[in-house]
């Protein structure tokens, strides 16, 4: 799971990046984008799991579409949600700090890690 500092570390909006910091790590960009992108995945869905826990916690399944519309402990949990960095900003962010790891396997079925760049 991402922690809590890259999430505060990474970006809110759109920055620019250095293409050489990124594919650095695998020597090739389109592979950098496909570990990014994987990643940015699996924070969404670690995002979305949480945001459905800390929901059930404010919701009662007696209240009435409008009763739900007017929880102010939920609508203050959706709104943290909408601040935080997008799932991709904080992969990228984790990447560049080296905090992933990756591999593959190449056409001869030998296995490419990261330590191996």
């Amino acid at each position: 799971m991402s922690d809590k500092e890259t999430r505060k570390k990474a970006p809110v909006s759109t920055v620019t990046v250095n293409r050489n910091r990124i594919a650095a790590p695998t020597g090739n960009i389109y592979m950098a984008i496909e570990i990014i992108a994987k990643r940015a995945e699996q924070i969404q869905q670690e995002l979305v799991q949480e945001f459905k826990e800390k929901a059930l916690e404010y919701t009662d399944p007696k209240e009435t579409l409008q009763e739900v519309f007017e929880n102010e402990e939920l609508i203050d949990v959706s709104r943290y949600y909408e601040r935080l960095p997008k799932p991709w900003a904080i992969a990228l962010q984790e990447w560049i700090e080296g905090k992933i790891t990756w591999s593959f396997q190449d056409d001869e079925g030998n296995e490419i890690k990261n330590d191996v760049f």
